[in-house]
């Protein structure tokens, strides 16, 4: 199996079958496990690798060190590693290399990009040889026309149950536009069963194809990743009371402060942008690979909510995957996103479909406007417009019907607005009040509607339940943005609801 100069590598097809035996391998990194510290003594982390010969499944290979810093530390996924002397077991009928920190050695070089054939990580015990460079210059040659998997239509039985959700949304909208749009975006899925982030589940982990927006630091030794896929994100019911909204307002954003306009710009105004958590020890192991623009396989992501955001947690059985750019996977997430912007109603939240509230009504027909995200009133170009929006009502200030109005009569009420692009304050003031409440009512009928807006839960004789959390209708509502400083007109931007009704 081995040149008399125990120097010969083999292909991965091959080593699978040398149990037992020690192997040298060469191969493509295509998946990242955080390192962590085992039990003892030693560090630890796992790299999935691929050849030429094993480009669908590749192989596991698990390290073990003195201490972290012995470990590969591989700077961008889809780099190439050498090994050396690493044995092959089996675990639970799976193959896997073990890298022995005894008498294994690796080596670690550029991708597909790379210029030169010097690694730019060695372990204590490896030897460069010269014959190396037709091996590293072979894969990246295979690696700039490989492709990770294929896609393919799902089941049958899941094709036919969207089918049927998509005929129930014909109750709002024109059959032609909507059917086009769900089945574009929700039909086709690919062979490695990736989700989507409108799948996504409270305290469950979640294999995410995702594009990498942006990166920062969001507290001492905290860093946040923003990532997107192009769909939306599942309402989350609100278990912050009513009350508190005073002294604890419900965040509009999972970082400690808003992002500056320029990032904002950069973002799709269009589907949800989950926050990924990193803390202190693993953001020198993982925030070098987060590249803006570049799209990465989140595996055994932990996704949590905070006060009705959610956010993702790397933890230590977190791994990140190689997607190249020609991956079809990023086509299949990309396609169904442009019909949706192409689309009358593509700008409506998915989760609102077809079940969206008639508990509001919008007078506001300037030429038809069509229906805008969160996201492009934060990002419009000028600092004054008029919108019209899907939104869910998740707070109020103040929030019992007594105290909406000011000792002279005068409506005077902060609302908080979601939807699944972002969270913003609107103001119901004056005139925008009298016409939203419909005139003066009573207070009875103020407090009845207001939890029917707010999604308070009642039982059947309408009383409240108490501390049962809320869950807000999808309701429409128009806004008009404008400043308070003309010095200063951005950041003093400030939006009201005018031209809707809330009817009960």
């Amino acid at each position: 199996m081995m040149d008399r100069d125990d120097y010969k590598f083999m292909k991965i097809r091959d080593a699978i079958l040398a149990i037992n035996q020690k192997v040298n391998l060469i191969g493509v990194v295509v998946e990242w496990g955080l390192p962590k510290q085992t039990k003892g003594s030693d560090s630890f982390c796992a790299l999935k690798v691929l050849d030429e010969s094993r480009s669908t499944f590749g192989i596991s290979v698990n390290f073990f060190a003195e201490n972290m810093e012995k470990l590969p530390r591989v700077i961008s996924v889809g780099d190439i590693i050498q090994l050396s002397h690493v044995v092959m077991k089996t675990h639970n009928g799976e193959t896997y290399a073990l890298f022995n920190k005894k008498f294994s050695s690796f080596a670690l070089y550029e991708g597909r990009n790379g210029e030169n054939f010097l690694p730019y990580q060695v372990s204590l015990r490896f030897r460069q040889r010269e014959r190396d460079k037709k091996f590293i210059g072979g894969l990246r040659k295979w690696l700039s026309n490989f492709q990770l998997g294929e896609a393919q239509l799902i089941s049958g039985y899941q094709l036919q149950a969207s089918f049927t959700n998509a005929q129930a949304l014909v109750v709002y909208f024109p059959v032609r536009a909507v059917s086009s749009w769900f089945i574009n975006s929700y039909v086709y899925h690919d062979s490695r069963n990736i989700p989507l982030l409108r799948e996504i589940k409270k305290g469950e982990t979640i294999n995410l194809a995702c594009k990498i927006l942006h990166t920062c630091e969001v507290g001492e030794g905290e860093w946040m990743v923003f990532v997107w896929d192009g769909t939306d994100t599942p309402p989350n019911h609100i278990h912050n009371k009513l009350e508190d909204e005073m002294d604890n307002q419900l965040p509009l954003q999972s970082e400690p402060f808003p992002l500056s306009r320029d990032i904002l710009h950069s973002f799709p105004t269009v589907g949800s942008i989950l926050r990924v958590m990193i803390d202190q020890g693993n953001k020198k192991h993982v925030l070098h690979m987060l590249n803006p623009g570049k799209w990465m396989i989140f595996l055994n992501l932990l996704c949590q909510v905070n006060a009705g955001l959610w956010y993702g947690v790397l933890t230590h059985s977190t791994r990140l995957r190689y997607m190249p750019s020609e991956d079809p996977l990023i086509l299949e997430r990309q396609r169904p996103f442009e019909k949706r912007l192409a689309m009358q109603y593509g700008r409506m939240p998915f989760w609102s479909f077809p079940w969206i509230s008639r508990i509001t009504e919008v007078d506001y027909n300037d030429d038809k406007p069509p229906f805008v995200t969160l996201m492009d009133v934060l990002t419009h170009q000028k600092v004054t417009a008029k919108f019209k929006c899907t939104i869910r009502v998740v707070a109020a200030l103040p929030w019992r019907a007594e105290d909406v109005r000011s000792p002279c009569g005068n409506y005077r009420m902060r609302l908080t607005l979601e939807d699944p692009t972002a969270r913003i304050h609107a103001f119901v003031y004056g005139e925008d009040g009298e016409k939203f409440f419909e005139g003066y009512p009573s207070v009875n009928i103020l407090k009845r509607n207001l939890n029917k807006l707010l999604g308070v839960a009642v039982s059947d004789d309408g009383k409240e339940i108490k501390d049962a959390p809320r869950n807000p209708p999808w309701v429409q509502c128009c806004l008009k943005s404008y400043y308070l400083d003309k010095n200063d007109i951005w950041r003093s931007r400030h939006y009201r609801i005018f031209d809707t009704k809330l009817v009960g």
